[in-house]
């Protein structure tokens, strides 16, 4: 059985059909109502930019977001690391102290 669902999604007023698994619908909802959410704020905020120009700039902000996310999770493994070895270390010398 196909589980595909054809949905239009509306983004920067346009629409746009897709034809998606039933499992991706509310995320796929969710993601184009941010999408136009941020748009309606780059119109407002530059009122003389066209509607692409707010998608990009939409979409670059997206970009940056991602690319922070994706450094953050690259660094927690050492962050995590270090931090071991700070509490062995923290604990080798107190048992040193005590000797």
């Amino acid at each position: 059985m196909d589980d595909k669902l054809s949905i239009n999604i509306n983004i920067a007023d346009r629409m746009y059909p897709l034809r998606i698994e039933r499992s991706e619908e509310e995320s796929i909802r969710k993601a184009a109502k941010i999408i136009n959410d941020k748009v309606v704020q780059y119109k407002q905020r530059y009122q003389s930019k066209d509607i692409q120009d707010c998608l990009a700039m939409a979409t670059l902000q997206f970009v940056l977001q991602k690319f922070d996310n994706e450094k953050q999770s690259e660094s927690s493994p050492v962050v995590d690391e270090l931090e071991r070895m700070n509490d062995f270390l923290a604990e080798f010398i107190e048992k040193e102290k005590s000797i």
